[in-house]
């Protein structure tokens, strides 16, 4: 009876190794088998997160970000040998962008995400898309030109960013006190200054000149001297996807090698000046050679 049992053990460990084996081995070729089957590859990607991933003037999603996963799409299209591949644009949000692609509504979700270890929790990334920082976009004329100018003042932020937690760790390591006020979107985050509900507004840099540079009248808004974070960009995929995130690396890699993307940075960034020198480092060290 006990050699029975020894031996149902066994066998219940080789069945589960095997298992997890042959999943970990399904999951590796997941997306690519799904995208050959279908002739789809699915985008995640923000509605707006100018000049990132927005929506243009005909509903259509353009952007920084856009105008890379286009090209890893014609990456996968190579790699499958498909005559045609058909891209389908999902909308996603702050709240919703890691589960999406975790459960597989997305294939690769490309906005201004920042590649950070806890979402690796959950997704993998693709090779560094961007280098940016978190800072304020501020109501001009209140004097806030840094962290400490934020005593008593309040400040919008989306949670669930990583800009959220960077900002609180900063304000405790100045001892500064604010009122924290939570919006979902940057759109909301600008609503917020433009109805006096808010004093600042907290996000990635970059974004946040995008931000006030549409708002109704830009002149009453000031970027803040400061950048209190560093944040990385990359594109999520799903975990143990290895195949696919090659594929999506051997394209963004290509490109920065040639310096095409230097033409895709002027198309988005151009009136902010030529790209900084983490910029055109992060290029140079992602453009793996083959």
């Amino acid at each position: 009876m006990r050699n029975d049992r020894r031996k149902a053990a066994a066998l219940g460990i080789a069945l589960g190794l095997a298992l997890t084996v042959a999943g970990t081995a399904a999951a590796a070729d997941g997306t690519l088998e799904k995208v050959k089957k279908a002739g789809v590859l699915v985008i995640g990607y923000r509605e707006t997160a100018r000049p990132f991933s927005f929506k243009d003037e005909q509903g259509q999603p353009v952007g920084y970000s856009v105008d890379l996963c286009r090209h890893i799409a014609a990456g996968v299209q190579k790699s499958l040998g498909l005559a045609k591949l058909d891209l389908r644009f999902v909308p996603v949000t702050a709240a919703n962008r890691v589960e999406s692609v975790a459960k597989g509504t997305v294939d690769i979700e490309c906005g201004s995400t920042t590649m950070s270890l806890s979402r690796q929790e959950q997704v993998d990334f693709t090779s560094m898309t961007f280098v940016d920082g978190g800072s304020l976009l501020v109501v001009d004329g209140l004097g806030i030109r840094a962290v400490p100018d934020l005593k008593g003042k309040r400040v919008a932020v989306i949670p669930g960013t990583t800009t959220a937690p960077a900002l609180e760790g900063v304000l405790q390591r100045a001892q500064v006190r604010t009122t924290i006020v939570p919006v979902k979107t940057h759109e909301e985050g600008l609503t917020a200054l433009e109805k006096g509900n808010a004093d600042a507004y907290a996000s990635d840099r970059t974004i946040l000149i995008g931000i006030g540079r549409r708002a109704a009248k830009p002149e009453r808004y000031a970027l803040a001297d400061e950048i209190f974070s560093y944040e990385p960009h990359g594109f999520m995929v799903r975990r143990n996807d290895s195949a696919f995130r090659l594929v999506a690396n051997r394209a963004l890699a290509a490109l920065y090698r040639s310096g095409d993307v230097i033409e895709i940075y002027r198309k988005w960034f151009g009136d902010m000046g030529a790209p900084g020198t983490a910029l055109r480092a992060m290029y140079l060290l992602n453009g793996l050679p083959e």
